[in-house]
């Protein structure tokens, strides 16, 4: 029987308690909030951001437009891939004609 885990994560100075299924997520969660919290330090440090939730929803945009990013060259990528395994197919055929 899998029991949940109960953390506490600590983001821009606020305690949210949590359930989490493994170790291994713990640490995935920890490790997300490490880097919020030190983003939203970055933020504070370098604009003059008078509330908590303009700075929140900068780091959300920071790291969605992130994740986006990563797909949209993950695409790019696989259509390299994809003309040259075509490319080559299209040389086999020939070859083997």
């Amino acid at each position: 029987m899998n029991e949940k885990l109960k953390i506490k994560i600590s983001i821009g100075g606020r305690i949210y308690p949590l359930s989490i299924n493994s170790a291994a997520e713990e640490e995935g969660m920890r490790k997300a909030a490490s880097k919020i919290n030190a983003l939203i330090n970055k933020f504070e440090q370098n604009y003059a951001v008078s509330d908590k939730q303009d700075v929140l929803a900068m780091c959300a945009l920071q790291f969605a437009s992130q994740v986006e990013i990563h797909d949209i060259n993950n695409d790019e990528d696989i259509e390299k891939a994809t003309r040259k395994l075509d490319a080559i197919n299209a040389k086999l055929d020939a070859h083997l004609k």
